[in-house]
């Protein structure tokens, strides 16, 4: 089986692991990413990525010039893509660009005219509902009448596809798998003195951006509510929120018990969330389902749950969005935006710590069995081949 997968998003090494576990699941399986050549994240000129090829067995990185380098849903690729597809002829084509993609309207006509016959499937995020206009009404139309297949990363993704017209199969998953060889048990005892973290403290945790929508005035209002007031709090992040939350830590008297940390590298990241014994992922919904404002958001995932959750550290998480489908029985989930059942959720870890350690026990299990990048990628194959 030939795969040919296009997105920004592999433009990041530490992004393609799930791919590479899926070459290496049969030796009648080649994959071949097809990412930009240059990138702007975030639109900064200065922080333009220049993508170099990879060639690892039958596991190929192929960087192709590109039309906007900023913007994903208007990325398209240059005449190299002709070349490519004639050449690599792959029986599945997979562009992680969303259903308004352009650069899959253009791998799908590719597709039709160099009469590869390829099963075409997409990737996609989005879990609130909307409403085009022309010309992106027909640009949706024409990509959902060509798809043989989606992965779409949530369930409400799953539901809104199906409002759309689409009748087609569908496998929910997240586009990113763990690292379960990095994110894994582990001590961190230098990191712990240099913060100022004490044996017998339990460390409450969040991984994230400082935004209105991760929800951390809802912790911070929870946190003053604790019981047991052996305890510290480790923000490992940054954002726009970051001086209105220190004034508010300052308000509810425990400013003395936070510590932030604001730049670390992913790979790095695993040695803080093993100082945690919980982390926590309060997100709030901000889409308006009275008025369909189409700018609000809710979580999509909480990649970060399954980072926890493979370093045994137990989790609690709102009900916003995809969270409770990922946490499942392996974590607690509390209503957004309740601050009095937040605090209850982490008072049961507190006072109970066989309790903790179980829940700890039982993430880790979830993690492992079901979001590795090797178990996305055996999920992912099985897909594939049932189309």
């Amino acid at each position: 089986m030939k795969i040919l997968v296009a997105s920004h998003s592999y433009i990041i090494d530490l992004n393609r692991e799930k791919l590479r576990e899926l070459a290496q699941l049969g030796a009648d399986i080649e994959v071949t990413i097809a990412v930009p050549k240059r990138w702007q994240p975030g639109g900064v000129m200065k922080d333009t990525i220049e993508t170099q090829p990879i060639e690892e067995g039958n596991f190929r990185v192929i960087p192709l010039s590109n039309f906007s380098q900023n913007n994903q849903g208007l990325l398209s690729f240059g005449t190299d893509l002709i070349k490519l597809m004639r050449e690599f002829r792959p029986n599945v084509i997979q562009v992680e660009q969303g259903v308004k993609s352009i650069a899959y309207a253009e791998m799908i006509t590719l597709n039709k005219l160099l009469g590869l016959n390829a099963k075409n499937l997409f990737f996609t995020w989005w879990n609130i509902p909307y409403e085009l206009k022309f010309p992106l009404a027909a640009l949706e139309q024409y990509n959902l009448k060509h798809t043989h297949g989606i992965v779409v990363g949530n369930a409400d993704g799953f539901d809104i596809l199906r409002d759309r017209g689409y009748n087609g199969p569908m496998q929910i998953m997240p586009q990113l798998g763990v690292d379960e060889h990095l994110f894994q048990p582990q001590d961190q005892p230098e990191i712990a003195a240099e913060l100022g973290i004490q044996s017998g403290e339990f460390v409450i945790g969040f991984v994230g951006r400082f935004v209105p929508e991760k929800g951390l005035k809802t912790l911070f209002q929870a946190a003053a509510k604790l019981e047991h007031q052996n305890w510290k709090m480790l923000l490992l992040g940054r954002g726009p929120m970051k001086d209105e939350l220190m004034q508010l830590a300052q308000a509810l008297g425990f400013a003395d018990r936070l510590i932030q940390v604001e730049s670390v590298p992913h790979a790095d990241v695993y040695r803080y969330i093993n100082l945690m014994d919980s982390l926590i992922l309060p997100s709030e919904t901000t889409y308006d389902f009275k008025t369909l404002t189409a700018a609000g958001w809710k979580e999509q995932f909480g990649h970060v749950i399954i980072e926890a959750m493979a370093c045994q550290v137990p989790v609690i998480g709102s009900d916003s969005g995809e969270i409770p489908n990922v946490i499942a029985d392996a974590g607690l989930v509390f209503p957004e935006g309740d601050v009095d059942q937040l605090a209850d959720r982490l008072n049961q870890l507190i006072s109970n710590p066989n309790f903790a350690e179980e829940i700890g026990q039982k993430g880790y299990q979830r993690a492992i069995v079901k979001y590795t990048n090797r178990a996305l990628a055996k999920d992912l194959l099985e897909f594939y081949r049932s189309l």
